[in-house]
């Protein structure tokens, strides 16, 4: 067996169902598929799916939990920034960014949390 063709569920923990759900529908316009009986709810997005599961204390992670691959991050930015998302800016050694954006050998990157703490990305390749 290979798991090179199986589809992926990212799991994301969170204390607030309806708040995180009003944030990946509304702001991020991901498309549901629903709840499954364990309490998760399930997200589409492009070949994998996303599972927003309960947790009483939601995340402890402090690194990326997932990226999305965009073709212009810029345009990304204004859109999820048009919908009241928020990212957020470094400067810091060997990561900075300008209008919110990080370039990163191969590709760019910008970062935002959702409502539970979690810590979510856009990025572009550019090489």
């Amino acid at each position: 067996m290979t798991l090179s063709s199986n589809q992926v569920t990212a799991m994301l923990p969170v204390k607030d169902m309806a708040r995180a759900r009003n944030f990946y529908e509304q702001q991020l316009a991901l498309t549901p598929l629903g709840e499954k009986p364990d309490g998760k709810f399930v997200y589409r997005c492009g070949g994998t799916e996303i599972a927003l599961f309960p947790r009483p204390g939601g995340t402890k992670a402090d690194h990326t939990a997932l990226s999305f691959k965009v073709d212009d991050i810029g345009a990304a930015i204004r859109e999820l920034k048009g919908r009241g998302v928020t990212f957020a800016d470094y400067d810091l050694p060997g990561l900075q960014t300008v209008e919110h954006v990080c370039v990163l050998g191969s590709e760019k990157a910008a970062w935002f949390q959702d409502p539970e703490g979690n810590i979510l990305c856009l990025h572009e390749d550019v090489a």
